[in-house]
């Protein structure tokens, strides 16, 4: 089966969103409020992004204990509220139910097309885009747009440590990234190491410590490690606060610090590094149970891996642990493998190079939605992404010029160097009050 096809003939004015997760489902509900014509092309069997993944036991980033790690109340859009009977931090399946019934309420399902994977995406000489996806038959598709939303996400390609620990050829047990855990249970009974301090990796050793007979946890670098929590309040809560956001960068960063030794303590006192740099100057790690599970001896800290020999494995500081899987929660590399090798994303650095983290210089009409990491919830932030791109499209707000925009890109990577140095993690890294002020000027422009 198979074949391609080609819509040349003219066209109406339309989008292309690719992806119908979160933000790609915000970008439709924006575009469809202003009456804008698009196609949402999806290529999962369902909407729902990474958080129907695990309950449709699909490969991907989510995992069966994953819960909210933002308020549901701040989570949700703004025009249609979580239910009130759901728990402060949903579960993923509550989450994907959500989402898919945000979709049928806001209208959004006639747009989107199941299963149907973007192939390639091309500016053709006349500014339009030329999109080419294949469907679940098989049947390869090229269509022209006037603009391509991307909404597809920055958790594509799985990073594993390069170069892996030596002996790594040798290891006799069970190596997988975080990508394709699903489960503690598949773990019952065998000894499993977690590389990595970040979200998933603390999510699944306090997962696997549940079921597996022994669960270490590898930590190279210390992170801050920040409960949902603090004062009672949800700390993306405390984000949204008036009194918060009053204060200045350094009152907020000393008031964090201070409540983190009050609530947890140090870190060293759990047996992990304490961080070498501030709160804030870094990705922070949100767990209620981490920590607790430390304090439980449910999950043993460690060191960086050194070395694997059949079925142990050597950390840094010498001691050695025999182990039958090892689960490399060491992230993900932001991947766009559809768009033309004359498009880069990303600069000499790696850098995400995006105006106002949205638009990209030199290509009109290519948008990204959702290409952010904020500390705290990123769903205000997509729906106003979201409806500035719509208020472009519509003709209400007009872009700079590239020059312009290079080099609002070129400060913005220079601060966040100077806070996070430049990575291309880091290049996504955004604060939610002030970059909601930001994107509000914009769209008052």
């Amino acid at each position: 089966m198979g074949g391609t096809r080609t819509e040349g003939a003219p066209r109406a004015a339309r989008v292309c969103v690719i992806g119908a997760g979160l933000s790609g489902l915000a970008t439709g509900h924006a575009l469809a409020a202003r009456s804008i014509d698009f196609v949402c092309l999806e290529k999962a069997p369902d909407v729902g992004g990474i958080w129907r993944q695990p309950g449709a036991g699909e490969r991907g980033p989510a995992y069966l204990s994953l819960h909210l790690n933002s308020a549901r109340q701040l989570t949700a859009y703004a025009d249609y509220p979580m239910r009130d009977d759901l728990p402060l931090y949903p579960g993923h399946a509550d989450v994907a139910a959500y989402l898919r019934s945000f979709a049928e309420w806001a209208g959004l399902l006639p747009h989107v097309e199941l299963r149907t994977e973007v192939l390639a995406v091309r500016q053709d000489g006349d500014g339009a885009w030329t999109v080419t996806s294949r469907d679940a038959r098989g049947e390869v598709r090229e269509r022209r747009f006037d603009q391509v939303v991307v909404a597809s996400g920055h958790n594509t390609e799985p990073e594993l440590p390069h170069p892996l620990p030596p002996g790594s050829d040798s290891f006799t047990g069970t190596v997988l990234h975080s990508m394709d855990y699903r489960d503690g249970s598949d773990f019952a009974g065998r000894r499993v190491v977690v590389v990595g301090m970040g979200a998933s990796g603390v999510d699944i050793a306090a997962d696997l410590s549940r079921h597996a007979a022994r669960t270490v946890l590898s930590v190279r670098r210390g992170l801050h490690v920040v409960p949902k929590q603090l004062f009672g309040m949800s700390v993306d809560m405390i984000a949204d606060a008036p009194w918060w956001n009053e204060m200045s960068f350094p009152e907020r960063r000393s008031f964090i610090e201070q409540a983190l030794l009050v609530a947890r303590g140090r870190l060293s006192d759990y047996g992990l590094p304490e961080p070498d740099h501030p709160v804030f100057s870094s990705a922070v790690t949100i767990s209620d149970e981490i920590l607790s599970r430390i304090r439980h001896g449910g999950v043993v800290p460690r060191p960086a891996l050194a070395s694997l020999e059949t079925d142990r494995v050597v950390f840094a500081d010498g001691t050695v642990e025999e182990a039958d899987a090892i689960v490399y929660c060491t992230g993900f590399r932001m991947a766009f493998p559809f768009l033309p090798p004359d498009c880069p994303l990303s600069g000499e650095q790696g850098t995400v190079e995006l105006y106002r983290r949205v638009a990209a210089p030199g290509r009109p009409g290519l948008y990204f939605v959702g290409l952010i990491r904020p500390v705290g919830s990123i769903t205000r932030l997509v729906e106003a992404q979201a409806q500035w791109v719509a208020r472009i499209l519509d003709g209400d707000v007009a872009l700079p010029a590239a020059d312009v925009m290079r080099e609002e890109i070129a400060t913005y990577l220079d601060g966040i160097a100077q806070r996070y140095g430049r990575t291309q993690g880091a290049s996504v890294q955004v604060d939610v009050g002030a970059y909601l002020r930001e994107l509000k000027e914009l769209q008052d422009a």
